[in-house]
């Protein structure tokens, strides 16, 4: 007689079924002693899931359609069947010209969109002429000036290509890029992309090189920054709050999605003390997230978090634009996970978060190159990176199904326990007096260090294992692998020349007016501090000058650091 595929249902009365008891007394035999399975949220593992985890009948309230409530399954109805996501990889060494030489190359290899990566200068607040040479372009692109925004896309049109500017408070890079637009006779309305580090909060926690205003200071130029992209650069999105930053500090994937939301929760009720319209700056709400290894885990974190986003923002906040409810997120492969050791590992570590990410429902994805622990990924280390992204959509056929692991007892089960846990980090922010007042007093900080030193604990143990690391090490010396040379030092020089040259060439007595008029605007509650940041890198001012003066007037970044 063939056997049945029918589902084999419960027993009546709470019994179980007899087939189950077999197989727990199997296993059990088998594993005596077996250690509990705990994932990095600590969420307890079992070894099988079916219907007595997650039933069928709860489909409707718990996962629904995609691009319907409750958004489970993903914000689009077709997702990556209609639209696959964007390619969005970083890019940033040496100096304009070499950014504008590796930008066309990629474009050239199928990227769709890109992420602006300036140096560490650039992103601790300075110019390049202020700090020792040496550092200059070694971590991401120099640039200081309107005519370094306009060589960094030499041959580009940026009305047709996204960019994500990497560019903390005050967004020079934006300001910088709609003075190039105008200077190109492109309207502002035809610039798109996103203010990707304008989250000063997840800075404040754990980028401290990133936090460049007082505390209080920060918090006006976001709103300012959002009120006047949302009037004059209507397709740019001027809020991605991350949550990497905090995972990469040591946040479990729980805790990380929930410190998100917290922070975003924060950031809409700032933007609605100041009376933005909600149904007009929810939906240019982003985020980004890092993607750890942990496949299943990574998977559930999205889910659970697209599904809690989507009741915050119609319930909790009453939006009734459905596009308010999308949790648009861009991705990134964790670096954090990579290794120095054996470094050609990491390409099967990125291709395993590149499927999670994919899994989840990203938008747009950032592939690591397997050499990013070692330098700034070299041209071959980035091709493997971004044709990881074509092999998994166009070989692996990931794109195939729209959330292929929905109805899955183990995904499902696991995606609601995350969202159980990202809550209960959400109402210890929330009971603290929300996100801005928990990082004030260093509860945030003091739990994702409690978290960092529970992993690393592992680490040490051998109870997590890290392939040539703690494990699979290998005997003798390992072959070396190709780094990129740092920027060429005649090039840098030639730079610095050309920094000199500008400023002593472009109208001083403009730049000064507009730097005077941006500390007044600091001080005056009634005028868009932001406003005065674009008017001033139009006129010529430098991304340091800007930010020097800004600092003159709110304050010095000081962020709390909790042993």
């Amino acid at each position: 007689m063939a056997k049945s595929n029918t589902p084999r249902k419960l027993e009546p009365d709470g019994q179980q079924d007899p087939d189950r008891e077999r197989w727990q007394r199997d296993y059990q035999a088998q594993l005596p002693a077996e250690t509990p399975v705990v994932n990095r949220s600590g969420i307890r593992i079992n070894p099988l899931y079916d219907e007595t985890n997650w039933s069928g009948t709860r489909y409707t309230q718990q996962l629904g359609y995609p691009g319907q409530i409750p958004m489970t399954r993903g914000i689009y109805p077709s997702m990556h069947r209609g639209q696959t996501w964007s390619q969005r990889q970083l890019i940033g060494f040496g100096v304009p010209s070499d950014y504008n030489a590796r930008l066309h190359k990629l474009l050239e290899s199928g990227v769709s969109a890109v992420s602006l990566i300036p140096c560490n200068s650039v992103y601790r607040g300075f110019d390049a002429d202020q700090v020792p040479r040496e550092l200059l372009g070694t971590c991401g692109v120099v640039l200081n000036t309107v005519d370094d925004m306009d060589a960094c896309f030499s041959g580009v049109d940026i009305a047709q290509l996204s960019t994500a500017q990497n560019d903390p408070s005050p967004f020079t890079l934006l300001a910088l890029l709609l003075a190039v637009a105008k200077r190109r006779g492109i309207p502002w309305t035809r610039i798109t992309g996103t203010s990707n580090q304008s989250d000063y909060i997840s800075h404040y926690v754990a980028n401290h090189m990133f936090f460049r205003l007082a505390l209080p200071g920060a918090r006006r130029m976001l709103v300012d920054h959002i009120a006047f992209t949302l009037e004059q650069v209507p397709g740019w999105n001027p809020l991605s709050i991350v949550g990497q930053h905090m995972q990469q500090a040591g946040a479990t994937p729980a805790e990380a999605m929930a410190f998100t939301l917290c922070t975003a929760i924060q950031y809409a009720q700032d933007c609605i003390d100041r009376g933005l319209d909600p149904e007009l700056f929810f939906p240019r709400f982003t985020f980004f997230f890092d993607i750890s290894i942990s496949l299943f885990e990574e998977i559930a974190k999205f889910r659970a978090g697209r599904r809690i986003w989507a009741s915050i923002v119609r319930d909790t906040f009453g939006v009734k634009n459905p596009k308010a409810w999308r949790f648009k997120f861009h991705a990134q492969t964790s670096g954090v996970d990579l290794t120095r050791q054996q470094p050609l590992n990491n390409i099967s570590r990125v291709t395993a978060q590149a499927i999670a990410g994919i899994l989840g429902g990203l938008q747009s994805l950032h592939t690591d190159a397997y050499d990013e622990v070692l330098c700034v990924p070299t041209e071959d280390a980035a091709r493997i990176a971004i044709n990881t992204q074509n092999i998994l959509r166009e070989e692996a056929h990931l794109t195939d199904v729209i959330d292929p692991l929905g109805g899955s007892y183990y995904v499902e089960a696991l995606t609601d326990q995350m969202e159980d846990k990202i809550r209960e980090v959400m109402d210890t922010v929330e009971s603290a007096g929300g996100m801005y007042k928990a990082v004030q007093e260093g509860i945030v900080q003091t739990r994702i260090g409690e978290s960092a030193l529970g992993f690393q604990r592992s680490l040490d143990t051998g109870e997590q294992t890290l392939v040539g690391v703690n494990a699979y090490e290998s005997e003798g010396v390992e072959p070396p692998v190709a780094v990129l040379e740092r920027p060429n030092k005649e090039s840098v020089t030639q730079y610095l020349e050309g920094l000199d040259t500008y400023k002593q060439s472009r109208d001083t007595p403009a730049v000064a007016r507009t730097l005077d008029e941006l500390a007044t605007a600091a001080n005056s509650e009634r005028q868009n501090v932001y406003a005065a940041v674009v008017t001033a890198a139009t006129a010529g001012a430098t991304h340091g000058e800007i930010v020097a003066r800004l600092r003159e007037e709110f304050g010095t970044g000081d962020p709390l650091i909790v042993p």
